[in-house]
């Protein structure tokens, strides 16, 4: 028997984390932190599998809400086995590092004791990586059968993976966040051959209108055109964006558009880990599927943000700034720079990817010039007078694109996780619809799941 039970990431975005039970070997899918909620709360719900077998954990990519919860889990279970591809344990190491100032803001330590840079470091030495569709064996230490595991490039962001587990006649396959369309730098998603009896797939997009979601060429073409004229008019731009993805495939973007004169030329800042992950994608450029495997982002001249002590200087000369948290969440660069930037009138924020409804990212996204916006239910409104610009470079795979999986999986059972409910409802629906042999779940955290 197969037993799947959410810990965290179903019903919602953030905190993405799944337990199996597959003969007695335990396996944990992914295990992030929510950006969104605050102290334990943050953590996925380990409780649940305190009596459960524990074996295996593997990570479908870098982002802090599918890793950054990994070495409180480690610490619950210290033998538990880490494998992720070359590239995701490349990025878990700079990422993990990171969530260390992120933890210290979100957690009291007198509920539960964070862990040290040091921990980190002796973590990321345990991690076991394998390529993209190099298939391998596992079995937990009660398990009855080897379980074959295989990764298989999602095309969302660097590393990552889609993760298909087989066991004899059984083949269940796990998404991850998948994005089936090429992006600027990574191409876009390979998916397994052969039907699938089990899907459990992401539904980021499940809610949102293709059509406010245009073709990367076309969204570029007309993002040269708004920021050119911000540019020429002597304004600086603000994008916030994540440092894993986005801020990479925006460098590339804004770039090419400058080198063939599409864009006015200005001065691009970014920096801090975004500038240590561009490297990493340099480094595998050749080994990953790649849009032009010749492309370096060490090659776009860039300014690092953060050696500038006053933050006047963005706005004596025309400049783009891509500075993280995309979201903007509270204390990061994105946000204290967008508090300065609102007060700018000739100048503009870009936002170019989703924005969960409950940070200040959507309330920045959906504010306008002339407007008022108040961030938190006791701050003071702010008048915004800079422009506010919506973008969509999508990593995640649109609706239909997320149904053309489906189609082509054929699976038996369809379990909806890592969506709002709005977006999780069309996906069931559409689903049921189109495909009337499958059985659909929509995950709920707690909730046991029988395969």
């Amino acid at each position: 028997m197969i037993i799947f039970l959410p810990l965290g990431g179903a019903g919602e975005i953030g905190a993405s984390c799944f337990y199996l039970n597959i003969s007695g070997t335990g396996i944990i899918l992914d295990c992030g932190m929510h950006p969104q909620k605050k102290g334990l709360e943050a953590l996925p719900k380990f409780d649940f599998i305190e009596d459960q077998p524990i074996d295996y954990v593997l990570i479908s990519h870098a982002h802090q809400d599918h890793l950054s919860a990994l070495p409180f889990l480690v610490k619950r279970h210290p033998y538990i086995k880490i494998v992720t591809t070359p590239q995701t344990r490349a990025l878990a190491e700079l990422t993990l590092h990171d969530s260390i100032s992120i933890w210290k803001e979100q957690l009291n330590e007198e509920e539960i004791k964070i862990y040290s840079h040091e921990e980190i470091d002796l973590l990321i030495q345990s991690i076991e990586y394998k390529a993209y569709n190099e298939g391998f064996f596992i079995k937990g230490y009660n398990g009855n059968e080897e379980i074959k595991i295989t990764f298989y490039d999602a095309g969302h962001v660097l590393g990552s993976a889609g993760i298909l587990i087989e066991l004899n006649d059984q083949r269940i396959f796990y998404t991850g966040d998948i994005n089936l369309t090429s992006q600027a730098l990574i191409k876009g998603a390979d998916l397994p051959l052969g039907k699938i009896d089990t899907l459990i797939i992401e539904s980021t997009y499940g809610a949102t209108i293709s059509t406010l979601i245009p073709k990367w060429t076309d969204e570029a073409k007309r993002f040269s055109a708004e920021a050119s004229k911000i540019l020429n008019n002597g304004g600086s731009i603000l994008i916030p964006a994540f440092s894993l993805g986005k801020t990479q495939e925006m460098l590339k973007t804004i770039w090419k558009l400058m080198e063939r004169k599409e864009l006015t030329q200005a001065a691009i800042y970014s920096g801090g880990i975004s500038t240590k992950i561009n490297r990493v994608y340099d480094y595998n450029r050749y080994v990953v599927n790649m849009t032009d495997n010749d492309f370096e982002l060490a090659s776009i001249p860039k300014k690092n943000l953060y050696e500038v002590d006053d933050p006047t200087k963005f706005f004596k000369e025309p400049c783009i700034v891509i500075a993280s948290s995309g979201m903007m969440i509270e204390g990061t660069a994105s946000y204290r720079l967008a508090l300065k930037w609102i007060k700018q009138t000739g100048s503009a924020i870009f936002t170019v990817g989703y924005m969960e409804e409950s940070t200040p990212g959507y309330k920045f996204a959906n504010a306008i010039k002339g407007g008022k916006i108040r961030l938190s239910e006791y701050g003071k409104e702010e008048e915004v007078k800079c422009s506010i610009k919506k973008f969509r470079f999508p990593s995640h795979s649109k609706r239909e694109e997320l149904l053309e999986i489906v189609k082509r999986l054929k699976p038996d059972k369809a379990i909806i996780v890592h969506g709002n409910l709005p977006a999780i409802d069309w996906m069931g629906n559409s689903i049921l619809k189109e495909l009337k042999n499958i059985k659909v779940h929509a995950a709920e955290i707690g909730k046991e799941i029988v395969i």
